[in-house]
């Protein structure tokens, strides 16, 4: 019971550390005991920022451009495909390497996430299960729509987003990525 109870003041002055914030999610947190006892509290955690969600998606955008083109060159047919995707593993390479010095010195600190969402983990696998011309038609599709999701969101945060190094980021991607869009359109596979 005074193992219950010590939880719980110490869960309790967590709670009220992060009420100040607005602006975060709240999370309960339950610890069980060995006599069964429950104890529930809140916490509050920050909500990620504009500009942290946008590094995440630049990121994440990178990452998949980067594996898509892996995939192409291990399993497609080809050679215009193949050589596209040289293109753009070296492309998102550096694109990769400009983000991390766009967020290096933001404050509060800004650090990208490559972490693919849900669609993107299900593009990835369907382009692994396939091989050949079919391989080679699916990515040239996921390169269109994938660099077309890509540029709305530079755009939209050159536009309106919050962190000046990550507008300059998002602008000067733009004219790069819009050739990658005509470049994945135009492609012969």
């Amino acid at each position: 019971m005074r193992k219950t109870i010590v939880t719980s003041v110490a869960l309790l002055a967590l709670a009220a550390c992060g009420r100040g914030n607005d602006a975060g999610q709240t999370n309960t947190i339950t610890t069980s005991e060995a006599d069964g006892a429950t104890v529930a509290s809140t916490a509050s955690v920050a909500a990620p920022s504009g500009a942290q969600t946008f590094a995440n998606v630049a990121a994440a955008s990178d990452a998949f451009e980067i594996e898509t083109s892996r995939l192409a060159l291990a399993n497609g047919s080809s050679e215009a495909v193949k050589s596209f995707a040289n293109k753009m593993i070296e492309a998102h390479t550096a694109s990769t390497a400009k983000l991390k010095t766009a967020t290096g010195s933001s404050t509060p600190a800004i650090t990208p996430d490559p972490m693919l969402n849900a669609e993107q983990q299900q593009k990835l696998a369907e382009l692994k299960a396939l091989n050949g011309s079919a391989l080679d038609q699916a990515y040239k599709a996921e390169q269109a729509a994938g660099h077309q999701k890509t540029l709305d969101a530079l755009k939209a945060y050159s536009a309106n987003g919050e962190d000046a190094q990550l507008k300059a980021f998002a602008a000067g991607m733009i004219p790069i990525v819009t050739a990658h869009l005509n470049m994945a359109k135009s492609l012969k596979a």
